[in-house]
């Protein structure tokens, strides 16, 4: 996760970019959001959850709560 207050946005040593303030539900605290190289992207939010999207198909949603939802669709 990248570290610091503030807006800000750069790559990591993998090459993968990220933006923070950059979850869904926030503009501002400790969200973040990641644009993988692979394709794949993952968001971090103020409330806790996160939510991982591989590019491919599947998908995982964590709530506040601890909850986890996974899905795969396959694309056609």
């Amino acid at each position: 996760m990248p570290k610091g207050s503030g807006k800000s946005s750069g790559y990591n040593s993998q090459g993968n970019h990220y933006n923070t303030p950059g979850g869904t539900n926030s503009s501002s605290g400790s969200s973040y959001h990641y644009s993988n190289s692979n394709g794949s992207y993952y968001y971090a939010n103020d409330n806790g959850s996160t939510y991982y999207n591989s590019g491919t198909g599947y998908s995982r949603y964590t709530s506040s709560s601890g909850k986890t939802t996974s899905s795969y669709s396959s694309k056609k």
